[in-house]
């Protein structure tokens, strides 16, 4: 479980690639702190098991089903990635909840600068789409951020300062891809809602509780 607040921005420092598995080696600080082999660490969104540990990096390895899910596989050497161990029960959590389960990827449509905070537009799959609301949470490459517009085929998060120069945001460019986590909590609410009748369809839906204004 994770809060989706970024501890640090690491870099990618090797890939080893055999077929549908992946070992990754990533430049860190931060997070190494306290970190056993074994733990868990969020990369860009996806949580991964620490399976070495050394000075100044740590090594996870992913298997095809979370290569075909997400972005890890398209890191090269030197990519900056956003980093978040897993929290402790005795941890705030200041953003919400992020499993580090990875639900799709979606593409930035529009990076726009307002005076002090950037508005980020992506397009996410289609079948996400009904898990976003305004002010709802989403987790873009592990980020918590919070829904501001929700229009046609996107969504725009606004960014703060901190969180653009803290964070791989920053580095973004319109048509890049990114990881997204829709928040797991209306995962569960459709899921309840559909279990009145899921073979006729007539269980309510995120989509008819809107159109009741709900």
């Amino acid at each position: 479980m994770f809060t989706g607040l970024i501890e640090e921005v690491g870099a990618v420092r090797r890939v080893q690639r055999q077929g549908a598995f992946q070992r990754l080696e990533v430049s860190a600080r931060l997070v190494l702190e306290g970190t056993r082999l074994g733990d868990s660490i969020n990369i860009n969104g996806a949580c991964q098991t620490a399976v070495e540990l050394g000075a100044d990096y740590f090594a996870v390895e992913s298997v095809e089903e979370t290569l075909q899910r997400t972005t890890l596989g398209a890191l090269r050497p030197g990519d900056p990635v956003n980093l978040e161990r897993s929290v402790r029960l005795q941890d705030r959590l200041g953003g919400h909840l992020v499993l580090g389960h990875v639900d799709g990827v979606g593409r930035i449509s529009q990076i726009e600068t307002r005076q002090r905070e950037w508005l980020v537009s992506v397009e996410p799959p289609a079948e996400l789409l009904r898990y976003l609301a305004f002010k709802g949470s989403i987790a873009i490459d592990g980020i918590s951020l919070t829904v501001a517009q929700v229009e046609g085929r996107a969504f725009t998060a606004a960014i703060i300062p901190h969180t653009f120069d803290q964070t791989t945001l920053g580095r973004r460019r319109r048509g890049d891809v990114v990881n997204l986590e829709v928040d797991v909590i209306a995962r569960y609410v459709e899921r309840l809602l559909r279990a009145g009748d899921p073979a006729s369809g007539t269980g309510l839906t995120l989509e008819k509780m809107r159109d009741m204004g709900y």
